[in-house]
């Protein structure tokens, strides 16, 4: 009885030996999916007109006039911002998802610009810190989209004609066939790329934030007008999906960058310059570094000293 009493649940609980069965279940049935995807793939580049397909789209669309050639100081570190804030925002989102009983709350001070009618929310410490986040991430895409557009480099993720479709379907076929295509990303992204990063950039990123304010305290209470519009349930569905989103594309995004070129990708992405030495590399070990000691910081001990900098941290 004192043994079963102190078992731990989700070790030899039978419901958590459940969940890890089920999880193996569909690890294996994911890499047999996998696998069946890239025998169809081979097989399909064998037939002529497929093959006569990739001849005629090689899966890049031509830039208009004026693109920039290359990648700017800039965006090498707007890349590193925007990874490190979609990290922690992604593990902090779980977080508030996971969380039933919080170990901490935080009250916003209602002194200053703060000051209201109302009464101070009490929110999870895992909320203000997925919230703190959220506001520094607009804060940096505001100013990435800037200099997106002063630059010109929105000519390279914004699809500028129908080719790009079947263009994008060429690279599909070519990375499912473990037969990598032919690129130049300090020139042209294929045309897979293209509209991945249009996705994540123009679609994907403002859907978090209008789905994000919906269920934020920030939202004005109240409004039986704005809640029958705009009601939180749907807000709810969708933020959780685009959460997903966000982490299949960083996955996807990652393995092909260190399995397509790993040093010359690192050098276009955190060096600005194009070639295969080591200095984007050694830059990018270093944001892994700072990214992995962030998030083992990010614990309610180091938080509630961060928290109470900005409002009222109880138990």
């Amino acid at each position: 009885m004192s043994l079963l009493a102190r078992s731990k649940p989700g070790t030899n609980a039978p419901g958590g030996a459940n969940k890890w069965v089920r999880l193996a279940k569909w690890m294996v049935l994911a890499v047999l999916v996998m696998a069946l995807f890239v025998f169809l793939a081979k097989w399909a580049r064998t037939l002529g007109p497929v093959q006569d397909f990739v001849l005629r789209y090689p899966g890049h669309s031509e830039h208009p006039a004026g693109a920039p050639v290359g990648l700017s100081v800039w965006l090498g570190w707007q890349h590193f911002l925007n990874a490190f804030f979609l990290v922690l925002i992604i593990r902090s989102g779980w977080l508030v998802r996971a969380t039933a009983r919080p170990k901490a709350y935080w009250t916003r001070k209602s002194t200053g610009i703060f000051k209201t009618k109302s009464e101070p929310v009490k929110i999870s410490l895992e909320l203000w810190f997925h919230l703190s986040l959220d506001v520094l991430w607009l804060l940096n895409g505001a100013v990435f989209m800037v200099l997106l557009f002063i630059s010109g480099g929105w000519m390279r993720i914004v699809p500028t004609g129908w080719d790009i479709f079947p263009n994008a379907v060429s690279p599909a076929l070519q990375y499912a066939s473990l037969d990598w295509p032919l690129e130049n990303g300090w020139i042209n992204y294929n045309a897979l790329q293209v509209l991945a990063y249009f996705a994540i950039v123009f679609i994907a990123s403002p859907l978090a934030v209008i789905t994000g304010v919906r269920m934020s305290p920030a939202w004005p209470k109240g409004h039986p007008a704005l809640e029958r519009i705009y009601p939180m349930e749907a807000a709810r569905k969708a933020h959780f999906p685009v959460l997903l989103f966000f982490t299949a594309f960083a996955t996807m995004h990652v393995a092909l960058v260190l399995s397509t070129g790993a040093l010359r990708n690192l050098n276009h992405m955190f060096a600005s310059r194009d070639d295969a030495g080591w200095v984007g590399f050694g830059i990018f070990a270093v944001s892994v570094a700072v990214m992995a000691t962030a998030s083992i910081l990010a614990r309610p001990t180091f938080l509630r000293q961060l928290a109470s900098l900005t409002g009222k941290v109880s138990k």
